[in-house]
């Protein structure tokens, strides 16, 4: 009888740890995962109250590779207004002893996804969320006009990214900007918020 029972404990042991190898450890990414990383410089030119605006900077971030098909990265980036506007001749200040200019910057999260990035042209996906400053200056600037404007910025976009060497990469796209607490010297946020076409090299490990 003992002898029955410890051959019966045996066995259902022996089949609950078959189920247990069969299943499968159910994880976010799969065991293909790998990472890379990247960084580079990005031009960005717009409409600013009429006049061609261009914006100077540099992003970068870890990529995830979760599988042949489908990548994301983190990282930020900074942009600074590269190209001089006059502030409006109703923005208070006296224009014709000191000329005033507008300066801008802003930076932030960077949340990218790319889309079969093994293929020669592949789509990627961004998203912006950041925060900035706006003041004025002479063109000169020997006289900088009080502390900058903080504002907020959130700014997605769409880009087409061609592989040219294993390490280097460049896209173009699109990106729409929406700022929220410019006001300052005549200018608002209408004059910096809306749409951007982006130039992105990109120099690092993708894979």
């Amino acid at each position: 009888m003992k002898l029955l029972t410890f051959v019966l404990l045996i066995s259902l042991f022996a089949g609950f740890g078959n189920i247990i190898q069969a299943q499968e450890t159910q994880t976010l990414f799969d065991g293909d995962v790998t990472h890379g990383g990247f960084g580079g410089p990005m031009i960005k030119f717009e409409d600013v109250r009429g006049d061609f605006g261009v914006w100077v900077g540099g992003r970068g971030g870890w990529i995830i590779n979760m599988d042949d098909y489908h990548a994301i990265s983190i990282g930020g980036g900074g942009f600074g207004l590269a190209t001089n506007h006059r502030v409006p001749d109703d923005s208070g200040l006296d224009n014709d002893d000191y000329d005033y200019v507008a300066t801008n910057g802003y930076g932030g999260f960077i949340l990218e996804y790319t889309n079969r990035s093994y293929q020669l042209v592949h789509l990627t996906a961004t998203s912006l969320i950041g925060a900035g400053g706006f003041t004025v200056r002479d063109r000169d600037f020997a006289d900088i006009d009080e502390e900058p404007v903080p504002y907020f910025v959130f700014e997605p976009g769409a880009h087409l990214e061609l592989n040219v060497t294993s390490f280097f990469r460049v896209a173009a796209g699109v990106s729409y900007r929406l700022t929220s607490g410019i006001d300052k010297a005549g200018f608002s946020d209408s004059d910096f918020s809306g749409a951007n076409a982006t130039l992105t090299f990109k120099f690092g490990i993708f894979r």
